[in-house]
């Protein structure tokens, strides 16, 4: 890739990984990714901020040749995920004299993970400045942003903010800056989600935290930059507050048609209350946008076959992702078929244990739905209903 331009004498120098299909095993990328590095020259240091994935590494190199960069005095270490720093070693050994500028608790995991040695390191506190001659990097820390160790690197005489995770998102495109403002949003709230959520209350204090700082351009380690900042910013103190939405998340699996009919049935009893819904399928549906609406539901409701006594394992999955990524929801019930007996409920409930939503009356069929069934889905209907109004989103 090209290097590109972000103002006087900073440069991206970074990678498109065009097609990248999944990440850490775990998270499907239908657009790809970004490994986004910078180059920052001063007039007496030149500074390299984040790698690169080491499977791209002679990418990176291409692009500082192309940008002539001979020496690098500085490669700052924002975060000791690989994909940021799995280069690292690479990187010092073709520059010799550089060193990495990072804080404590980032050299202690790189040493535990990276062929790196103490002697190649400078450690900087919380505050600390860096003058490389017309510019200083001041150092953010940023815990749990997603790991203990993140944080952040800002130009004050460029008012640029250099976030790491934060603010970005998986999605390439050989524009630099953000063009299509929906599009990265979609794709930056699917991050958060996946990434952020679980450390909701954190951010929180770290967006205050910069409130303190002029920024007029944010460049994140995955995705597009921002400028102007305004809209990603409003997005992303919407999405850590309190505030929910008038949604109910309702992730079900059918063995025999029967939780489907209820779910069918609740949906519309839902609508018919003036409450949004969305079901997700989850032995068919796309997981990632099951969690992004997760995000803003105010609601949740799993509904599940019973299988030997307890939920189907689609559906303890899902309750094990909303335990993982702990949305804000405030409610949460359960629908349910069964045979002769079922522990569905105890064992769905009791998986969700990081958040404390109230947990609603469930509604259970013995058998194929019938009225009795029905009537207990108008019941769970109506009260979320009253519910969301006591909210006031409904």
């Amino acid at each position: 890739m090209a290097v590109r331009k972000l103002t006087d004498n900073v440069y991206e120098v970074g990678v498109i990984h065009w097609d990248r299909d999944i990440f850490d095993d775990l998270i499907p990328l239908p657009d790809g990714t970004t490994y986004n590095s910078y180059l920052v020259f001063g007039k007496d240091k030149t500074v390299l901020i984040d790698t690169v994935d080491p499977s791209k590494v002679d990418i990176l190199f291409h692009n500082l040749d192309m940008a002539g960069v001979k020496k690098i005095d500085y490669i700052i270490c924002q975060h000791a995920e690989q994909d940021h720093s799995g280069s690292l070693p690479l990187v010092l050994k073709r520059y010799p004299g550089s060193v990495c500028v990072t804080n404590q608790k980032c050299k202690d995991i790189l040493l535990l993970h990276l062929d790196v040695t103490e002697d190649q390191f400078q450690v900087i506190t919380d505050g600390e400045k860096l003058d490389i001659g017309g510019k200083t990097l001041e150092f953010i820390f940023a815990p749990w942003v997603h790991w203990p160790e993140t944080m952040f690197t800002y130009v004050a005489e460029d008012n640029l903010l250099f976030s790491c995770d934060f603010l970005g998102g998986h999605l390439t495109s050989t524009d630099l800056f953000v063009t299509d403002f929906k599009r990265v949003e979609n794709k930056v709230k699917l991050y958060y989600a996946e990434i952020m959520m679980p450390f909701r209350k954190n951010i929180v204090n770290h967006l205050k935290k910069l409130d303190d700082y002029k920024i007029d351009m944010i460049a994140p380690s995955h995705g597009q930059v921002h400028k102007p900042i305004g809209q990603i910013i409003e997005s992303y103190k919407g999405w850590v507050s309190d505030d929910v939405k008038n949604l109910v998340v309702i992730p079900y699996a059918s063995t025999h048609d029967s939780v489907a009919k209820m779910v069918e049935y609740f949906v519309d009893a839902l609508v018919a209350h003036g409450v949004n819904a969305k079901p997700y399928h989850v032995t068919r549906s796309d997981i990632g946008a099951m969690t992004l609406d997760l995000v803003d539901a105010a609601t949740v409701v799993l509904a599940s076959p019973t299988i030997i006594s307890g939920p189907h394992p689609d559906i303890a999955y899902s309750a094990f992702l909303v335990n993982m990524i702990r949305p804000k929801f405030k409610y949460l019930s359960v629908i349910y078929s069964f045979g002769w007996a079922s522990k569905a409920v105890d064992v769905l409930t009791g998986m969700i244990t990081s958040i404390k939503p109230e947990i609603l009356p469930p509604v259970a069929s013995k058998g194929f739905p019938r009225a009795e069934a029905f009537a207990e889905i108008d019941r769970l209907a109506g009260q979320i209903a009253e519910n969301h109004k006591k909210l006031g989103i409904l």
